[in-house]
């Protein structure tokens, strides 16, 4: 079992909630979420939020602050192979009602596949808040081109108002 090693992003001015499955090898190296350099999450929500692209942990944890994102994961620990979420098994979910009780969130979104299945296993109906499913960032997503991954994230500003 691998265990999450990456705290959640959150004060009690975040209003959404973004929501991946398992940190990447890479993101728990760096110690922080979508760490792969070919990750396009960043990319995405600084094109979603018109801002330059944050770089270190630090100007991304800034970031997700500033606009009122909060950001974990929906697994505590699994069984992964390598960063794939298809090989996730023995899963145990993060207790999201640390972030819930602290904030306002109005919105909850898991990003691609995997996250919209594990938060519908272990989560949907648990929260007064609507939940809603975006594609993923990763390299292994590179079908879904830029454009249209930073058109299904535009949801998320909409939510970020205080």
């Amino acid at each position: 079992m691998i265990e999450h090693n990456i705290d959640p992003v959150y004060d009690e001015d975040s209003r959404v909630l973004v929501l991946g499955s398992f940190p990447s090898p890479k993101s728990r190296e760096q110690g922080f979420f979508y760490g792969h350099p070919q990750n396009r999450m960043w990319r995405v929500l600084a094109a979603v939020f018109e801002e330059e692209v944050p770089v270190s942990v630090e100007e991304r944890r800034a970031f997700l602050l500033r606009n009122r994102i909060a950001m974990w994961d929906v697994l505590s620990e699994c069984e992964i192979e390598g960063a794939s979420d298809t090989s996730i098994k023995s899963e145990k979910p993060n207790d999201l009602s640390v972030i819930l009780s602290a904030a306002a969130i109005k919105a909850i979104f898991t990003t691609g596949g995997a996250a919209t299945k594990f938060y519908k296993k272990y989560d949907e109906g648990k929260y007064a808040v609507p939940h809603f499913g975006l594609k993923s960032t990763s390299p292994a997503n590179a079908a879904v081109k830029l454009p249209e991954l930073i058109e299904n994230y535009r949801r998320i500003r909409e939510y970020c108002e205080p």
